[in-house]
């Protein structure tokens, strides 16, 4: 017995947790005697088959995953003594030497691929992506100078690759849909630069979106886990039970710095066709619908005739983008993409960004309570600077809400008040540039009334001529301002 109990001091974390149950339940329900013991050697042998399970899963994956080092060189101005401000020349004062530093980085990454002599190891973009140098180190502590094959930094992924003739292991890459909240899975990487750690835990949700400030990108939903981990996991592998790679670890959330056990994954099903991209392209494209869009409001629901229905409200459309040139409007509820039901805003971005560019796509939208369907031919979406730079191209450049009593209230409106409010405005568009604000009441439209938001973009929508004059309340004074279509 004593030997028993000294093998599940081997098994930790929730293993460990499983071992006490499992001895509990065998301890307490069992019979007397001989049955009770017996029913405690069949616990004993249940764990040690869980115990030799992962035995096999660290065996298999351990070898896959790397450490990544890697060494930025950023710019900063050099010291300067304080005997510089009374003595160096005006010249020198007015352009302050810059310095080169290097600074360094560790991570981790998971071989995937091999051509030839060529092998590809997957990572993070913040672990890599503006690398100047990258190391990688296998964990029987061979080491290769790596270089990067492709960036995406809208997933937070990168591609590297280093060559040798020798041997290595390959990962096993599994199916991330195939996944269920209460899998067992571990985590494989180089936590504050401890090589091949491994832990474990289960999944606890899937389709989480990225945080506000987390350096994970915004073209991917995540695996959280409880499995630890910290500073050094981003890039390695999360894998299920049979060892197959199921996502790769990514950020977590700790008011601390330090593993809570609320750590996210990219699932590898958003990876792999990365991965073939970066293979084939060096790069990865984007579809582009060409829309801003949103959440919708209950009361706007209920104007809109979409109350109840998930999907994504179209609050405006760049000139010329393919949802212009396929007709799209303001104000249409898409609610599905190529027969595929859209929840939201951010899924209806994820779901047009996995598309090709060039690909035909069915959209399902509901427009003034009618279910239509057209096909929009995407165009590649451009980086960040590309988007801003179009912002002035889109129309009408702001978002509206209803009237409710509390807006009433807040704009100090009369008791009954009809027309809708500005929400937000799009930065750099015309709209702002007017002088449109955040809390101006639209109450017509080339001098027709606007009661609700169904009207708005009803009227808003039939208006063929190319300047459309608003008529605005603000602060209780009645404006006209006027936008080009």
């Amino acid at each position: 017995m004593t030997h028993k109990i000294k093998q599940l001091k081997r098994i930790s974390g929730r293993a460990a947790a499983l071992a006490m149950l499992i001895l509990f339940l065998t301890l307490t329900l069992g019979a007397d005697g001989g049955d009770r013991n017996e029913q405690i050697s069949q616990g004993v042998t249940a764990l040690e088959n869980i115990q030799n399970a992962f035995h096999l899963v660290a065996g298999k994956v351990i070898p896959t995953v790397v450490e990544v080092e890697v060494t930025d060189v950023v710019k900063a101005p050099a010291f300067q003594s304080p005997f510089d401000f009374f003595f160096d020349s005006p010249e020198k004062n007015n352009s302050p030497d810059q310095r080169e530093y290097r600074r360094y980085g560790l991570g981790s990454g998971i071989i995937v691929q091999r051509n030839g002599d060529k092998v590809y190891v997957l990572t993070n973009y913040h672990v890599a992506g503006e690398a100047e140098e990258i190391n990688i180190k296998l964990s029987d502590k061979r080491e290769f100078k790596a270089s990067l094959v492709g960036t995406d930094d809208k997933k937070d992924l990168a591609l590297l690759v280093f060559e040798t003739g020798e041997q290595v292991p390959i990962a096993e890459l599994g199916d991330s849909d195939d996944i269920h909240v209460g899998d067992w899975v571990l985590a494989v990487g180089n936590p504050f630069g401890f090589s091949s750690t491994i832990t474990s835990g289960i999944i606890s949700a899937v389709g989480r979106e990225s945080a506000v400030g987390a350096s994970g990108g915004n073209f991917t939903e995540y695996i959280q886990t409880d499995a630890a981990i910290n500073q050094g996991n981003s890039g390695g592998a999360l894998v299920n039970i049979k060892g197959q790679v199921i996502g790769i670890n990514a950020w977590i959330a700790s008011p601390s710095g330090g593993n809570v056990g609320i750590g996210f994954a990219i699932p590898i099903n958003n990876a792999k066709q990365d991965i073939k991209d970066f293979l084939t392209k060096g790069k990865v494209e984007y579809g582009w619908l060409g829309i801003t869009m949103g959440g919708i409001v209950p009361e706007a629901a209920q104007d809109l005739k979409v109350e109840g229905k998930g999907g994504a409200l179209v609050y405006g459309l760049f000139k010329d983008s393919p949802a212009f040139k396929a007709g799209v409007l303001p104000g249409d509820f898409i609610t599905a993409v190529n027969g595929k039901e859209v929840k939201d805003s951010s899924q209806l971005l994820h779901m047009i960004g996995s598309l090709a560019p060039g690909v035909t796509t069915r959209l399902t939208l509901i427009r003034d309570a009618k279910e239509i369907n057209m096909n929009v031919t995407l165009a590649v979406r451009g980086d960040e600077k590309t988007i801003i730079d179009r912002a002035g191209k889109i129309w009408p450049g702001f978002s509206v809400v209803p009237i409710t009593p509390d807006i009433a209230k807040q704009l100090k409106l009369k008791s009954g008040a009809n027309g809708v409010v500005i929400a937000q405005l799009d930065n750099g568009s015309a709209a702002l540039t007017a002088g449109l604000k955040p809390g101006d009441v639209i109450i017509k439209i080339n001098e027709k009334k606007v009661e609700n938001v169904r009207d708005f973009y009803r009227v808003l929508n039939q208006e063929k001529n190319h300047d459309v004059r608003f008529r605005i309340l603000r602060d209780n004074t009645e404006l006209i301002i006027g936008l080009v279509r």
